[in-house]
């Protein structure tokens, strides 16, 4: 059963992690320039647009599925040697270099630009902690693309040691 599990557990992890890191990507250069580019105004231009939905909608309960998968993906791909080490090391990375440090850095900076905004904080101090958001989130956009890497790279080790092992002789001779 693990057999045939794993590698669709796998699979599906990958498919998130690139979903997660091109909505990341999309996020840094297409909808973050908009929301930046004349702080204090565009953040309260950006908090009119964002009514609806945004990132905040998306990006908590993406992150909870990839962390899901992920370790799903490492449970399963234990046994496995030539996959373990890449899954773990993408679950190590989608928790230290995305969640964590989303954690850490970036939402204290969430709280000073998009609740407190203009009301508690100057105009300075604004576009000081915009620059420093997006300047961070080039980091966390390289972190995910760290995650999604070597996510896909276990997938592809896991299906390359399968085909070799397919392909060898029986009893190993010539």
């Amino acid at each position: 059963m693990r057999q045939r599990l794993s590698p669709a557990v796998l699979t599906v992890y990958v498919w998130i992690a690139m979903v997660a890191f091109g909505g990341i990507a999309v996020e840094t250069v297409v909808i973050y320039p908009n929301v930046f580019h004349d702080v204090p105004a565009s953040l309260a231009e950006s908090m009119e647009f964002f009514v609806v939905t945004g990132p905040a909608d998306f990006f908590p309960p993406m992150g909870a599925v990839t962390v899901v998968a992920s370790v799903a993906t490492l449970v399963l791909a234990w046994p496995m040697r030539e996959t373990r080490l890449w899954a773990g090391g993408s679950l190590l990375s989608l928790l230290l270099g995305e969640f964590l440090f989303s954690a850490l850095y970036f939402w204290p900076r969430n709280d000073i630009m998009f609740e407190e905004g203009a009301a508690v904080h100057s105009a300075e101090v604004l576009r000081q902690t915009a620059l420093e958001f997006e300047t961070g989130h080039w980091g966390r956009l390289a972190m995910s693309a760290v995650t999604a890497t070597l996510a896909f790279t276990g997938l592809w080790r896991l299906h390359r040691g399968r085909a070799l092992a397919a392909a060898a002789p029986a009893g190993g001779a010539s």
